[in-house]
């Protein structure tokens, strides 16, 4: 499976079959709530994802930047920060990064209103192919131990 390791794809999985009751040491069983389950397995996921686009110099924030634009191209920083779930102020420290690197461009004419919109350059483009990538073989990974039934009702397809 490429640059994704069987070994590090655990905690996902984890998560859903050996189960974390009494892990947190609070005698309660957090590991009972819904919620506190997806953040756990949202942190490992997180996790392993960013480890795969350490290589590429990327954080998982910028990924998230890369992949929003090469699907929407012109969306405004505000649009960005919504879809990438960050503040709008960690958006422009995440979009200056990718700007310095030349990886993403703004326009210097705003098509309506004040946002100037932000595009990929071809660099941005091809290291966005590449990472998607390896994210996807992360997500491929974290749902491979569900049956088809599950997976469609879990991805949608």
């Amino acid at each position: 499976m490429g640059d994704v390791q069987h070994s590090g794809a655990y905690q996902a999985k984890a998560v859903g079959r050996e189960g974390v009751v009494g892990q947190v040491g609070d005698g309660g069983g957090l590991g009972v709530l819904v919620g506190y389950r997806l953040k756990q397995v949202q942190a490992a996921l997180r996790s392993r994802i960013d480890s795969v686009l350490r290589p590429l110099g990327l954080t998982t924030p910028q990924y998230a930047c890369l992949e929003l634009l090469s699907r929407t191209p012109g969306a405004s920083g505000a649009e960005l920060a919504r879809g990438a779930f960050v503040s709008r102020q960690t958006m422009n420290v995440v979009l200056r990064s990718l700007q310095d690197r030349d990886l993403v461009t703004r326009s210097s004419r705003a098509a309506g209103g004040r946002a100037l919109p932000l595009v990929l350059t071809a660099q941005g483009e091809e290291l966005c192919q590449r990472a998607a990538q390896r994210v996807a073989e992360v997500e491929e990974l974290m749902v491979s131990g569900l049956s088809d039934r599950q997976g469609v009702t879990f991805t949608g397809h």
